[in-house]
């Protein structure tokens, strides 16, 4: 999908969300965006491998991981311009430009050989961004279409809170919508069918009480 064909009412929205956040976005998700460097840390990419994360925001994921894994190499993807500027800037002040490559698409629907001359991917990770993607299922699928063999997708967003007090829900929830942030009660049933429909693995965390989850799919070799 070419950037003229981006879905113009959702891209429009993130750019107005995120075009002043974008500058204090990182410092104030850090206390709440839970369980992101847990999965960064069970990537286990292999050496030489490629990483592509969906939804990559300002970039702080994707250059831990980068670091992280000095070997690989890492591509982004995300809707917003505006904060694929700020992602721009982070990958260039870690040095980071020559091993990571961002472009602009739609994590539901995009071309990865277009984008970024990379057809699959080892690993592919998906980080806070499925609670705020319409038509998130898409995204899973699209996911694994991109996989290569023995590759594997890693996902961590909000859970249902389910160990958690209902009053604390309830003031999550609401914070939430100020940011068109809506946690997905499917989620693990979601990637639960894909694994199947496709053969493959599949592992499930919760996390802080249900505060995250997180799920891992192995593709086939």
């Amino acid at each position: 999908m070419s950037t003229s064909e981006l879905p113009a009412d959702h891209a429009e929205l993130m750019d107005g969300v995120y075009r002043w956040q974008r500058h204090i976005y990182d410092l104030t998700r850090k206390y709440y965006l839970l369980g992101r460097d847990q999965m960064i840390s069970g990537l286990d990419v292999p050496a030489k491998g490629t990483v592509l994360e969906l939804g990559c925001g300002t970039g702080r994921n994707i250059a831990l991981a980068a670091r992280r894994y000095p070997d690989a190499r890492f591509f982004g993807l995300d809707i917003s311009a505006e904060m694929l500027e700020t992602a721009r800037k982070a990958i260039g002040r870690e040095g980071l430009s020559r091993r990571v490559a961002l472009a602009r698409g739609d994590a539901t629907d995009f071309d990865a050989k277009a984008l970024f001359g990379v057809e699959r991917f080892d690993r592919i990770f998906v980080s806070y961004s499925l609670s705020m993607i319409p038509g998130w299922e898409k995204t899973v699928s699209a996911a694994l279409a991109a996989l290569a063999p023995g590759g594997s997708l890693h996902v961590v967003d909000f859970g249902q809170q389910e160990g958690l007090p209902l009053w604390f829900r309830a003031l999550l929830r609401g914070w939430l919508r100020k940011f068109h942030v809506e946690p997905r009660a499917s989620l693990r049933d979601v990637l639960e069918s894909e694994s199947e429909r496709t053969g493959a693995t599949f592992c499930f965390r919760t996390l802080y009480r249900g505060y995250a989850w997180l799920g891992v799919i192995g593709s086939r070799k």
